[in-house]
């Protein structure tokens, strides 16, 4: 997870451009020939992609960019001291 690449997809895709973009990562994903290293770059740009999506959906609803962002990457430092 990368702050400066979330707020960067935020800034210049649309909910909608993400969306497609997450469909066919996951598919990529799916694919045997996927080797680690792969799965591992897409992994980090699902989780980035997916952060972007949080914003868009957090300020939407009244927050802040800043706080968007930052809400994001507490819930998943969160979910890795787990």
């Amino acid at each position: 997870m990368k702050l400066p690449i979330i707020r960067q997809f935020y800034q210049t895709q649309t909910p909608e451009n993400l969306e497609k973009t997450l469909e066919v990562l996951e598919a990529f994903c799916e694919f045997r020939g996927a080797t680690e290293e792969d799965l591992n770059v897409a992994g980090e740009l699902i989780t980035n992609i997916c952060g972007a999506l949080e914003v868009h959906h957090n300020v939407k609803n009244g927050m802040s960019e800043k706080d968007a962002l930052n809400g994001f990457a507490q819930k998943v430092l969160g979910s890795i001291d787990k």
